[in-house]
């Protein structure tokens, strides 16, 4: 298993920025589903898994796409996000 971890996070880092955000857009979509379900029409016992299963999934998502996007792609992100704000 020890070994298995760094193969998988190596693996993680050779996907494109591309993918890290796609990714992270699952990540924003579970995220959403894991909290609008609870405004189902069912039991509380089924809204529970529901809530572990999309949170988990989007907690997943999340790790997933911090790792393929990276220390660089972050700094991208933030300078993207500086231009959009940016006043004309």
């Amino acid at each position: 298993m020890k070994a298995t971890l760094p193969g998988i996070k190596n693996w993680l880092k050779t996907l494109s920025f591309r993918t890290g955000l796609i990714v992270m857009s699952l990540c924003i979509a579970s995220y959403a589903i894991s909290f609008a379900q609870m405004l189902l029409p069912i039991s509380i016992e089924a809204k529970s898994i529901l809530w572990v299963i999309f949170f988990g999934l989007a907690k997943t998502f999340q790790y997933t796409s911090l790792i393929i996007i990276g220390k660089a792609g972050i700094t991208r992100l933030k300078s993207a996000i500086k231009q959009l704000n940016k006043p004309n």
